[in-house]
């Protein structure tokens, strides 16, 4: 098999999680690592097994599983197999998985729905266990989570110049990109701006 060929299958089981540009950069690398793992090619029973104890450590979506046959040697049949295998037998709960996930980029790292479900369709997981993963999400604690990041920034943005437009600027933008929702963000700002005014 030539170089290019052998890049191109690690570029397309990589194609969801490493930038391309990365893997032109590093094509040579990135082919003779392909052909490492075909030398130390596993049996089927041998990869179900590491997967297995892969599913065991932490909670894994489909995607991942699939990533992590190929680079065990399996061929697509094959992996599709195992991850079914997995599947039936408990190994792999995706809905699970995407649970997990969404409880977890909250409560550690206060993130919003927005930004959720964005990494969890780079990960390809079904609409449906989206959907139930955002649900777990208790919205009280959810508001509650929002209006204490609010608070934090709107008072950390001092120095000259700062006025109410900037305070309300770097707030928001700070929000949308822990990935709340505009429309809570907006009544965030909207309470800070008339408490200030209020104040001032």
């Amino acid at each position: 098999m030539g170089e290019a060929n052998e890049f191109w299958i690690i570029a397309n089981i990589y194609k969801n999680a490493v930038d391309y540009y990365f893997i032109a950069k590093y094509q040579r690398k990135f082919a003779q690592l392909f052909i490492m793992i075909v030398k130390k090619t596993l049996t089927k029973e041998q990869a179900y097994q590491k997967l297995k104890h892969y599913c065991a450590y932490q909670d894994r979506c489909h995607s991942e599983v699939k990533t992590k046959a190929y680079l065990l040697g399996m061929r697509k049949t094959d992996v599709e197999e195992l991850t079914s295998r997995l599947i039936e037998e408990g190994c792999l709960h995706e809905e699970r998985f995407a649970r997990s996930f969404a409880g977890g980029k909250f409560r550690m790292k206060q993130w919003g729905r927005n930004k959720i479900r964005a990494w969890l369709k780079k990960k390809q997981v079904s609409s449906y266990c989206i959907a139930a993963a955002l649900d777990e999400i208790d919205d009280s604690k959810y508001k509650e989570t929002l209006h204490k990041l609010a608070v934090k920034k709107w008072n950390s943005i001092k120095g000259a110049g700062t006025n109410l437009f900037i305070k309300m600027t770097k707030t928001r933008d700070f929000l949308i990109l822990k990935g709340y929702e505009p429309g809570l963000i907006a009544n965030e700002i909207k309470a800070l701006a008339e408490k200030q005014k209020g104040a001032g």
